[in-house]
């Protein structure tokens, strides 16, 4: 098989992806004096010509960021007569033509109908056939709050709580109430990585670059591309052996300083773990599945194809991390003359069919019940327009799909839908019923981690009413 091509990177974009994907976004100074590499390093030579088989004891998460704040009051639409015509009126120029919406049965009914986004017919025939459900108004909550308790300021709340860059880290930390240096993912990988017992990369990959959710305190998340790992090119690197030889021998070399000893250690594996990472994708099976050209669907490509080769890397637990931006849409929400179609619609078709081939690419593999993939957002959207568009948010629907996965049901619960109702801070900001806590820690079960543990990964769990919503078997 012909081998990925890799990106052609500079010696100093080189260095500078090294040390992000080693180290993390916590800072290559701070890590100097604890430094863990992505598991072992070894030489490429000791990968199997062809990728093995999945272990049957294998699982993978993958967790989907919509970056921006995804408006999913219109991925999930009221239906019935009377739902619908209050969600026209309230949404007014945002709302979606009632023809073209794609209905859904969900199995637990609460005298609502609901139907979903013209956009995702894949996503409604993966939601008929139990391999996706959804987790209704969930968002991050220090404690659980209502509206009275909102108004009067007598619970704490999530510091920053419309600001993008405060609520993306406080969702993959899951610790809105005080600063954190992890991710509940890396802590979820640093608790779980002892099911790897001869990994020779990390358990954590980022399809994304560099992310909070995947910083742990001994796992430290990898970035690669689409094309495969990032490898050293260019006028110093492998497209020149003589100069590429030069280069590691001077990583290699003994030096007298902390930093300057850290820093050849951390190009050397880098190097030796791109060379490690393409070697095994070079040998891993040619997928039949056809997935989309696009932003999600080739980052979701990649997965399936680096999970493909997880036994002859030793890996039995990894948990990637992809990404969508283009979400925040003040402006220019959908088209005016048309309303199935505009920028949000573009974003939902591209991850509808993006996770549907990931789900068939998971079936290919024979590992569909051992792969679950989630969704999370910074925050939902206001339900009134601004004119164009839909402000920041708080409570949101996120989606999980895959074979063990309890489909075919909206999970949580629903808000009223109501403006300057029960659920309502105002112009539609529902407060969350379920807590980031409570969907992580659902997920965090099902990956492994014990009751027990749950709060190692998930330190506020125990303020909250459930640490297994039931939507994962």
């Amino acid at each position: 098989m012909k081998k990925s091509a890799v990106p052609d990177l500079s010696r100093r974009q080189f260095i500078g992806s090294a040390c992000c994907a080693a180290v993390g976004v916590t800072g290559f100074l701070s890590s100097l004096a604890s430094l863990r590499l992505m598991g072992a390093v070894a030489s490429p030579g000791n990968v199997t010509a062809s990728a093995a088989s999945v272990a049957s004891d294998y699982k993978a998460l993958v967790c989907l960021f919509l970056q921006g704040g995804n408006d999913a009051n219109n991925l999930i639409i009221p239906s019935d007569s009377s739902g619908y015509a209050a969600y026209a009126a309230a949404r007014s120029n945002l709302a979606l033509p009632q023809t073209g919406l794609l209905p859904i049965s969900p199995k637990t009914s609460t005298g609502r109908a609901f139907s979903l986004h013209p956009a995702v017919p894949e996503i409604q025939s993966l939601f008929k056939s139990g391999q996706a459900a959804f987790l209704a108004n969930v968002g991050t909550l220090v404690y659980p709050t209502t509206l009275t308790q909102y108004n009067s300021n007598s619970v704490p709340l999530p510091p920053q709580l419309f600001s993008h860059n405060d609520q993306q880290v406080q969702w993959q930390s899951s610790v809105p109430d005080q600063p954190s240096t992890t991710g509940w993912g890396g802590r979820l990988a640093d608790l779980v990585n002892a099911f790897n017992s001869n990994n020779q990369i990390s358990m954590s990959i980022s399809l994304a670059g560099t992310n909070f959710f995947q910083v742990g305190k001994t796992v430290s998340q990898y970035a690669v591309s689409t094309n495969g790992a990032i490898a050293f090119a260019g006028a110093t690197g492998g497209n020149n052996p003589t100069r590429y030889q030069a280069q590691q021998d001077l990583f290699a070399q003994a030096q007298p300083g902390l930093f300057e000893a850290a820093f050849g250690n951390v190009s050397s594996g880098s190097i030796a773990n791109s060379a490690l990472l393409n070697t095994a994708l070079a040998g891993a099976p040619t997928l039949a599945t056809a997935f989309p050209n696009t932003t999600a669907g080739n980052q979701l490509k990649m997965v399936a194809r680096l999970i493909s080769t997880a036994s002859s890397l030793g890996l039995k637990r990894q948990i990637f991390f992809v990404q969508l931006g283009g979400w925040d849409l003040h402006a220019a929400q959908l088209d005016s003359t048309n309303p199935d179609t505009g920028a949000h619609a573009a974003l939902l078709q591209q991850i509808s069919q993006a996770v549907s081939a990931f789900y068939s690419a998971t079936i290919e593999l024979g590992i569909p019940n051992q792969v679950t993939t989630f969704t999370a957002s910074d925050f939902g959207r206001t339900y009134t327009s601004n004119g164009s568009g839909s402000d920041h948010g708080w409570g949101n629907h996120q989606l999980i799909v895959g074979g063990a996965v309890k489909g075919g049901d909206i999970y949580g619960q629903m808000p009223s839908l109501t403006v300057n109702g029960p659920d309502d801070t105002g112009r539609g900001r529902w407060i969350p019923s379920t807590s980031v806590d409570e969907y992580a820690a659902t997920i965090a079960t099902w990956f492994g981690v014990s009751a027990t543990d749950l709060p190692t990964v998930l330190p506020n769990i125990g303020r909250f009413a459930s640490s297994n919503l039931g939507f994962l078997g």
